[in-house]
């Protein structure tokens, strides 16, 4: 294309100096395009000379060679105008259809690709909800087995798993007591028809009796911390002025000093979780085994084997008395654990003490006290072992106990009279809702069961059988 514009501007230079230039292209005799023109002379007729126009003569030698380095360079690179078959810039129909072809099926890898993200992003938030739900599942199995063996080598409970060919190192012979073992059973229709026929806790039943019913938990209050996991809320049977029995007390337990104790004016104001007043205890409590009796918190000193009495009005201790031989801090819990050694209760007759000792070999060893001086005044041992059962309470001089902290279809499951002296196994359903039963507490007051359970504060209202 260049090589015709440079003939032309020759020509037309040519045509300047003379006067007509005429332009021919043809094919030499070796098949290769040559461009010829000619100019008329203005002076001269004849050519005598054939030399006579030298400058002309060398300046279409200059520009045929240069015409033949352009058509070569013009047939290596496919043409100086535009790339490949596109004449005047417009693309070759034949290669439009494949273009577009290839277009559509870029745009298609690219949806594919945004749905395979999307899948991607699903599987990676289905991959993160099933390993919460494995560290919850692994949590709960360590939590359960840590329940079905508990430390320190005592033997299997209710809830254990006794290893195969290995004996119990529990040995009732010297002592003359054999270990009572409870089982789970169905729970009969019969109940329905029993609490029908006994009819619902009321006040036609006041005084002592034997427990033959449990209600179902009601829900007095939550722990909003980590810290009321574990802990005991009380309300004062016997109380002094200016407490009241609607005056409510909670401590939460989970922590290493345990001093806080709430008041609370009455319960709806625990549930609603705002405290009239803050106690700080001189000295930490250990585990769930307060009460409060006769104007007194009644509780066991941390990683001690003693008992005290902290006076509400005074805001001092008033009492304190060791227990001669009894387990503390993990000797001798329940079966949770907890440090749930020394465990206090009161019933109708006054102020008792729960725990065991070495020489009781960890069977629950009962004392009655003196409320003002924490004085023992009399000591029975049963032939229930501690780590067996789950918590245990007192009502009308008898110890009941229950069977576990987290099935949720527990049983009351013994009885030890203190006036024969002798214990029976019981079948009374009783049910653990949230799963983790801490505290159990009765109180005479009211003829309930207070416990917690998981972070909950509950009663149970129960039926005692007409003495």
């Amino acid at each position: 294309m260049l090589g015709r514009w440079l003939l032309l501007w020759a020509a037309l230079a040519l045509g300047c100096r003379g006067e007509t230039a005429f332009l021919r292209r043809a094919d030499d005799s070796t098949g290769r395009c040559t461009y010829s023109f000619t100019v008329a002379s203005p002076v001269e007729a004849a050519c005598p000379d054939a030399g006579g126009v030298p400058e002309l003569r060398a300046e279409l030698a200059a520009l045929a060679s240069r015409l033949s380095r352009l058509e070569s360079r013009e047939r290596g690179t496919g043409g100086s105008g535009p790339r490949g078959n596109e004449v005047g810039g417009i693309r070759d129909p034949q290669q439009a259809a494949p273009a577009a072809r290839l277009e559509a099926a870029y745009s298609e890898l690219l949806r594919a690709k945004s749905r395979l993200e999307e899948e991607k992003g699903r599987l990676e938030r289905e991959k993160e909800e099933l390993g919460r739900r494995l560290e919850s599942s692994t949590q709960e199995i360590t939590r359960l087995r840590a329940a079905r063996c508990p430390p320190g080598g005592e033997g299997p409970g209710r809830d254990t798993l006794r290893a195969p060919g290995k004996a119990s190192r529990w040995d009732p012979q010297p002592l003359a007591y054999q270990e009572l073992q409870s089982e789970r059973t169905e729970v009969p229709v019969s109940r329905l028809l029993e609490e029908t026929a006994l009819g619902r806790p009321g006040s036609q039943d006041s005084g002592c009796g034997e427990l033959v019913w449990v209600g179902e938990p009601v829900v007095f209050g939550q722990a909003d911390s980590i810290a009321g996991k574990y802990g005991v809320w009380m309300k004062d049977p016997e109380p002094v002025s200016p407490f009241t029995r609607e005056t409510t007390w909670r401590v939460d337990t989970v922590s290493t000093e345990v001093r806080q104790l709430f008041q609370y004016d009455a319960a709806e104001q625990l549930a609603r979780g705002y405290p009239a007043k803050v106690y700080i205890l001189p000295r930490p409590l250990e585990s769930t085994g307060a009460v409060i009796y006769r104007g007194g918190l009644f509780f066991q000193p941390r990683r001690s084997r003693s008992l005290a009495r902290y006076d509400l009005q005074g805001e001092a201790v008033t009492a304190e008395r060791e227990i001669p031989g009894a387990g503390y801090h993990g000797q001798y819990p329940y079966a949770w654990g907890g440090y749930t050694d020394i465990d206090l209760a009161v019933d109708e007759t006054g102020l008792w003490v729960i725990y065991s000792t070495e020489k009781a070999r960890g069977a629950i060893v009962l004392s009655k006290l003196d409320p003002e001086t924490l004085e023992i005044q009399r000591t029975w041992e049963t032939n229930i072992r501690k780590r067996g059962v789950a918590n245990s309470f007192v009502i009308c001089g008898t110890l009941y106990t229950v069977s576990s902290y987290s099935a949720p279809n527990a049983t009351i499951n013994f009885a030890y009279d203190t006036a024969t002296g002798t214990s029976r196994a019981l079948s009374i359903p009783f049910e653990n809702r949230f799963r983790y039963l801490s505290m159990v507490d009765y109180n005479p007051a009211e003829q309930q069961l207070f416990a917690w359970d998981n972070f909950n504060m509950v009663s149970y209202p129960i039926r005692l059988s007409k003495a």
